[in-house]
């Protein structure tokens, strides 16, 4: 990748940089905002990671050998494209398993003891 001089764009450089405005705020605590930061990108990482992989492994398996420039202009035909959004979308729905439970568990907890004994009172 390259920069808009041409030049290879600098990652390093680019991660240093201060984002415009105010970071959002999810929780209480500023640390837990950039906990799931990091994690969500060491999990952006893994799936780009995975997807290279899935390259080499067709790669080897159509050719027996590969190169670097066979890895970089790979492009996936639409049912590998299919079987990586499959896998994509497993990979995600795993690791927000966690979050998603919390939500299910908020919809379906039990009312507050007060309000049955409210509701109860006025019977």
């Amino acid at each position: 990748m390259s920069g808009s001089g041409g030049e290879p764009f600098d990652w390093v450089a680019a991660s240093g940089r201060k984002a415009r405005g105010r970071r959002p705020e999810y929780f209480d605590d500023p640390a837990l905002d950039r906990l799931y930061s990091t994690v969500f990108a060491l999990a952006a990482e893994v799936s780009a990671l995975r997807e290279r992989q899935d390259t080499v492994e067709r790669l080897l398996d159509e050719k027996g050998t590969l190169s670097r420039a066979d890895i970089e202009n790979y492009a996936p035909d639409r049912a590998a494209g299919e079987e990586r959004g499959l896998a994509t979308r497993a990979y995600v729905a795993r690791i927000m398993r966690g979050f998603q439970q919390e939500v299910e568990a908020m919809e379906a907890s039990d009312p507050p003891i007060m309000d049955i004994v409210e509701k109860l009172s006025r019977e």
